[in-house]
């Protein structure tokens, strides 16, 4: 009896305890030779240089708008000096229009990563997860850095007032500051601030600038930042720094061919221009156009897909030199790298995570995350799922130039 009911309670016990099941899965990531190889992780993620970001202005009000919602601001015009006539009669003042300008935040974008439980194993039994975890945040950042910069470069190359250089010749040839110069003199004469401007370019540019004797010996530029450290200088009231997104941005121009304008006249400060029913191609925004008897290089912000008979517009303010009644011939430049010299009050950027339901959503946890190459601030969030989490880093943004006067274009190579 005994022994009988010790093969039952066996047998009681053998059926009580748990199946042990195995079932495919089948994992998305490549993790080739990292499970379960055990070796350093040596990678170090490249990060492209970074100019604009820090430079512009940040819009506050912008920041707190939805996506697509736009933030209005008040333009103020020119004004008319009046000749003083005394009077009895206070003399009524002409009415004034008020301009307004708006920008929106146009993109809200993530960089997503997905982990099953298994993979977050067998990695721990390598380099280890929290290894590739972190390489995998900074090409997050890194990716959403870049498309923030090329937005902000193709936005200055498309709003600039004039431009300086000559299209296919890299900037700062042959150790002269002359660029520089002459782009800090479209600035001035345009009436903008002194202080906080910025002159960004890219590599080749920043190449021949090192190459300056004058700047490379400490004892006539005054420091050793150059020489020892490679660091660009402060040159003309510019801070010059190096972006990659300057190459992103490269302007490819318009086909326009022949054109002229009509024989209406334009006067000094005359931004609409008429074409005559001549020539053909397009001119588009962004191209860079000259007119016959005037030296000064125009930016395009409104083109023409067809130039016979249309109408384009040039940034403010203006034309530098009357047209006369008759038909001038137009120039288009050809395509150049557009490095940009401005006031950081012309170009706004409005950054924040983006928005998050009042009642919450499904994430565990976030973090605010500072990328330390541009200084902005992306969210970071994790969210479970069934044996996988979703890993995510998030921005929207929005980028606007606000004042055309106060952006020069510095010509580069095509």
């Amino acid at each position: 009896m005994r022994r009988n009911r010790k093969l039952a309670l066996m047998a009681s016990t053998a059926i009580a305890a748990p199946a042990v099941l195995y079932f495919p899965i089948a994992y998305a990531n490549t993790l080739t030779r990292l499970i379960p190889d055990i070796y350093a992780a040596l990678d170090v993620v490249s990060r492209e240089l970074v100019g604009f970001i820090p430079s512009v202005a940040r819009n506050a009000s912008a920041e707190r708008a939805a996506k697509g919602e736009s933030v209005v601001w008040p333009v103020a015009p020119s004004l008319v000096a009046v000749d003083t006539v005394p009077a009895m009669q206070i003399p009524t003042p002409a009415d004034i229009t008020i301009g307004n300008g708006a920008m929106t935040i146009t993109k809200s974008k993530n960089v997503p990563v997905g982990w099953a439980g298994e993979e977050q194993r067998g990695l721990n039994n390598g380099v280890g997860y929290l290894t590739i975890q972190a390489d995998l945040i900074a090409q997050g950042l890194r990716t959403l850095v870049n498309e923030i910069e090329t937005d902000l470069a193709v936005e200055a190359a498309n709003n600039g007032s004039r431009a300086y250089g000559t299209p296919g010749t890299t900037p700062f040839a042959g150790d002269k500051m002359t660029d520089a110069a002459q782009t800090r003199k479209i600035l001035d004469d345009n009436g903008a601030p002194l202080t906080g401007r910025s002159l960004i370019i890219n590599t080749s540019a920043g190449a021949n600038l090192r190459s300056m004797y004058n700047l490379t010996r400490a004892n006539e530029a005054a420091t050793n930042m150059t020489l020892r450290d490679g660091e660009l200088l402060n040159l003309m009231a510019f801070s010059i720094k190096e972006s990659a997104g300057v190459d992103n941005a490269k302007h490819t121009a318009g086909t326009g061919d022949s054109a002229t304008t009509n024989t209406a006249g334009y006067a000094k400060g005359a931004t609409s221009i008429t074409l005559a029913a001549t020539g053909t191609g397009t001119i588009v925004v962004g191209d860079t156009i000259s007119f016959a008897g005037d030296a000064n290089k125009y930016q395009v912000v409104t083109g023409a897909a067809a130039v016979s008979g249309a109408t384009i517009e040039i940034a403010a303010p203006g034309l530098r030199e009357a047209i006369p009644a008759a038909a001038t011939a137009i120039t288009v430049a050809a395509s150049a790298a557009h490095n940009i010299g401005f006031s950081p009050d012309a170009l706004r950027l409005a950054a924040r995570a983006p928005a998050m339901p009042v009642e919450g959503d499904a994430r565990l946890d976030s973090r605010v995350v500072v990328d330390p190459r541009s200084g902005l601030a992306f969210e970071f969030s994790i969210w479970p799922g069934h044996r996988m989490v979703r890993l995510e880093i998030a921005i929207a943004w929005g980028v606007k130039a606000v004042k055309r006067e106060h952006i020069a274009v510095l010509l580069g190579e095509e």
